[in-house]
């Protein structure tokens, strides 16, 4: 017989592999993967591949069988025990007749949270949850921050020289980086349930902010399943500034336009097939960005990504409102009079932010910094 703990772990891990595969296409559900093993071989193994259809668990059931019955259920989060657009998997794992459940970590869902394995102890089942509970979380950043906070996960993507400018004092940018960095930036865009840039970019950089299959460095396949799901594609504009004639709105996919104040061309915007949204803040000179994040996880987006220019970027990261800087950095210089990677308000060394890199690497010929706001607690 292998070791118990060590086949627990690799079993996991295999889990974790399969609800990998879902990082393009669960939005607004969490990314999940189940792995059934009975006799110390995998029987079934199931992801959840996009809201509506199976979930994790009963995707591994279906491929296993007869055979699920005395197996042990290996799960990245907590079975549901509510009835959504599925069935709850804890009944459907009950009726199996699973002996054992090993979950990843507990679901964040106040609809779930811990409700799931309580009716799987209540039928008999041995339960235990927490195994590589450090993966599993990584994995659904924004899930479980939407779930716990009501907000949505923030990445802030930017792209600069090596000495920290974005674009030249023209606005001149395309492209500081190679084609690795913005394949990178494809799949950022694909994995989010929200893209938001600024009317500043969008006039510069004509941007249509969707995802494109070609684009995406994956599997033709996987590709086209990641580019078949478009994030909602998000404007902040103030003031209306950008033409109706503009990439942004000919191109097919959810558009919504955030403003201070409706002015005259509503109905233009409209017909463009773009949604207007009012979100004024209290001095009623910008939009409110946290109001703005607020509504977007109503909607169920988990992971939003700012693509945008040093003034927008800067007001989310002013704001506490970014969970994630992800800065790509280009080896060439662009000079002192180019445009710097972020406006923010500091004029002392005092006010100077604190970041922990959480990693850097070699994306093609530039390098991928990713790092985490530490604010003031």
């Amino acid at each position: 017989m292998p070791d118990q703990d060590a086949l627990d772990s690799r079993m996991m891990a295999r889990a974790l592999q399969l609800a990998y595969k879902g990082l393009y296409t669960t939005e607004p559900n969490p990314r999940v993967g189940c792995v059934l093993v009975r006799d110390g071989e995998i029987v079934g193994e199931g992801w959840h591949a996009r809201a509506g259809e199976g979930h994790a668990e009963v995707n591994a059931l279906a491929q296993a069988g007869d055979r699920a019955r005395g197996a042990t259920a290996y799960v990245t989060l907590e079975p549901c025990s509510h009835t959504g657009k599925t069935p709850p998997c804890a009944d459907a794992l009950i009726n199996a007749g699973v002996a054992r459940v090993v979950a990843a970590m507990q679901d964040p869902n106040p609809l779930v949270a811990g409700k799931g394995l309580a009716r799987l102890r209540d039928a008999g089942i041995q339960v235990e949850c927490g195994l590589q509970e450090a993966e599993a979380r990584a994995l659904n950043p924004g899930f479980i921050k939407r779930m716990q906070t009501g907000m949505p996960y923030v990445r802030v993507k930017l792209a600069m020289s090596l000495d920290g400018r974005t674009a030249m004092a023209n606005g001149e940018s395309q492209w500081i980086t190679g084609p690795d960095a913005r394949a990178d930036v494809q799949r950022l865009r694909a994995r989010s349930g929200a893209v938001i840039s600024g009317a500043d970019a969008v006039l510069l950089d004509d941007s249509a902010l969707t995802v494109r299959a070609a684009e995406l460095g994956l599997p033709e396949v996987e590709a086209a399943a990641a580019a078949a799901r478009q994030p909602l594609r998000v404007l902040v504009d103030g003031r209306l500034r950008v033409p109706l004639e503009n990439r942004l709105f000919r191109e097919a996919g959810p558009l919504l336009v955030a403003c201070k104040l409706l002015r005259g061309r509503v109905q233009g915007y409209v017909f463009a097939g773009a949604e207007l949204l009012t979100l004024p803040d209290k001095a009623q000179e910008y939009v409110d960005l946290k109001a703005l994040l607020l509504e977007l996880a109503k909607r169920g987006c988990n992971e939003v990504l700012v693509e945008s220019g040093a003034r927008l970027a800067g007001a989310f990261v002013n704001a506490g409102l970014v969970d994630e800087l992800v800065v790509y950095m280009a080896p060439r210089l662009l000079g002192s009079r180019a445009r710097p990677l972020l406006e923010l308000p500091f004029d002392t060394m005092a006010e100077a932010m604190q970041l922990d890199v959480t990693d850097m690497r070699v994306v093609g010929r530039d390098w991928r910094i990713t790092a985490r706001p530490v604010f003031p607690s």
